[in-house]
């Protein structure tokens, strides 16, 4: 096992323990905001003003950040660190100046563009959209800071602020949906959401002190390392912008779906892509500086047998979580959400909601790894190609399917358009730049629907034994089916010999090595 993966595998732990805190906390805000709120009218106006900030975010910020790792990562691989603190503050500059110039004309023109996003509000909940909406802008600057430095110090080998950022942003959340929202309604959500957004902020200064980065502003637009970063920028833009196509068509079906739609929509995607945050992203985040140092063509085959090392893991150990996802979505959502205004309508679209996306989490998981390798050998366009017919096959099934099942229509088009995303980008990078190895990942494939049609067999078979009516009876059925899914899809992997389960044992004995080749991270 060499040290850079040996710090991966240790900076991967510390992340996800990171990020499975924050997002305990995240259910819980999600919690509070359904026991308080339930899915209601007003929980969907707050998610359309999130959605169309993130309009903003997501076309810049997202794009910015991504696209600022490779060029810090290689400065900082060579120990050229001027260079990319220089390339870190050019950046950090001009997307503020943009940004706030772009959320000035967003509050202007929040009615209009609300209209076009969710027409099917009524005339009062439209009004309560744009007041939470001009609210929600004021975050957008700490945001794209929070975005930027975080980038900058995971390029660094820094990992644990940007880990914990989600902790104080939720605990904030929930502290004001607690003590302000019987008095201030659904806009104590949008003052949070401020909040806790400086929260983030200030949370990634010490990490701005480790790495010995001075915060000044800077318009060398002529530096190298910035340019890098504007070359990758229009494709990972447009990426970007095609997400948010996806999420603005379906809440603007979703609109006419019904009080709650959006918010149930909101409630089973926010479930099921928690697995998806702590144990994919957290680790292609750790993964990613090291891959771009990978992007040589002359390391094309040391690039090629990491991604197949890692789609590997990837696929093993998110598999048995979409099984129990998908058979035990009612017990997860009784037992997370199911209180207060949270009523029994609200129960039976979010566990449709659940049990549909459910499929779309493998596709993620893949989509996430092979994009960070396209990223990592300067190829940004292949992922928005595929972003592109996603976002084709998401948009006709709103229209199609959305307007005709409503939840699980949408949910359905989603979950399609995730794994066509996934097999086109798995194809075009294996076939454009040799760096994923498509035979390998078609046996895993392979060994692992097998393993999941016995395992969810199996779990289906528990689970039609026990009456799912309340949160006791939800954790009951939730840990006996849990168990037999992972029993029975343990079982059948081993049995299959996959050759990802080596790969795992010697991460967990890294794991247990108590000399480490370098100082740990953060």
């Amino acid at each position: 096992m060499s040290a850079t993966r040996r710090t991966v595998v240790r900076s991967s732990v510390l992340l996800a323990g990171l990020t499975a805190v924050s997002q305990v906390l995240g259910f819980g805000r999600d919690a509070v905001m359904a026991a308080v709120f339930g899915a209601s009218s007003s929980v969907d106006a707050f998610l359309v003003a999130q959605g169309l900030m993130s309009v903003v975010l997501g076309l810049i910020t997202g794009a910015m950040a991504r696209g600022l790792i490779p060029p810090v990562a290689r400065a900082v691989d060579v120990g050229n660190v001027a260079a990319g603190h220089r390339t870190v503050r050019v950046s950090l500059t001009v997307t503020v100046m943009v940004l706030v110039a772009g959320s000035v004309l967003m509050f202007v023109a929040t009615k209009p563009l609300l209209s076009v996003l969710a027409p099917g509000f009524d005339a009062a909940t439209a009004d309560e959209a744009v007041r939470l909406t001009r609210i929600v802008l004021l975050a957008t600057v700490f945001i794209a800071g929070t975005n930027l430095l975080a980038a900058a110090a995971q390029a660094h080998g820094k990992f644990f602020w940007s880990g914990i950022q989600g902790i104080p942003f939720n605990i904030i959340m929930i502290a004001c949906a607690v003590f302000l929202g019987g008095q201030f309604g659904v806009g104590a959500l949008a003052v949070g959401f401020v909040v806790g957004s400086v929260a983030r902020f200030l949370f990634q200064l010490p990490a701005v002190t480790t790495i010995r980065l001075k915060l000044r502003p800077s318009l060398r637009l002529r530096d190298p390392g910035f340019r890098e970063v504007l070359a990758l920028v229009p494709p990972l833009l447009v990426g970007s912008a095609i997400l948010n196509v996806n999420t603005m068509v379906d809440r603007a079906v979703g609109s006419a779906q019904g009080a709650g739609t959006i918010a149930s929509l909101s409630y089973g995607w926010r479930i099921v892509t928690l697995a998806e945050v702590v144990l994919v992203t957290a680790f292609t985040t750790t993964l990613f500086p090291a891959f771009s140092t990978l992007g040589d063509p002359s390391r094309r085959a040391h690039l090629r047998r990491t991604t197949e090392r890692v789609l590997g893991v990837t696929l093993v150990l998110i598999t048995p979580v979409v099984i129990v996802l998908a058979i035990a979505a009612k017990p997860i959502v009784v037992l997370l959400l199911a209180r207060g205004n949270f009523d029994a309508r609200a129960v039976e679209l979010t566990t449709l909601a659940v049990s549909l996306y459910a499929v779309a989490l493998a596709g993620l998981a893949v989509r996430e790894v092979v994009a960070r390798t396209c990223l990592a050998v300067g190829d940004s366009r292949t992922p928005v190609l595929t972003a592109l017919a996603a976002m084709a096959v998401n948009v006709a099934g709103d229209l199609t399917l959305g307007v005709r099942y409503g939840v699980s229509g949408l949910a359905a088009s989603t979950s399609l358009s995730v794994l066509v995303a996934a097999v086109m980008l798995s194809v075009l990078t294996a076939r454009r730049h040799r760096a994923v190895a498509l035979k390998p990942l078609g046996r895993t494939v392979v060994a692992v629907l097998t393993a999941s049609v016995v395992s969810a067999a199996a779990g289906w078979l528990v689970l039609r034994a026990v009456d799912v009516r309340d949160a006791v009876h939800a954790l009951l059925a939730l840990g006996a089916t849990g168990t037999v899914c992972l029993a029975s899809y343990t079982v059948v992997v081993v049995a299959l010999r996959v050759p990802a389960l080596a790969e795992l044992r010697a991460s967990l004995h890294d794991l247990r090595l108590r000399k480490t080749p370098s100082a740990p991270p953060d």
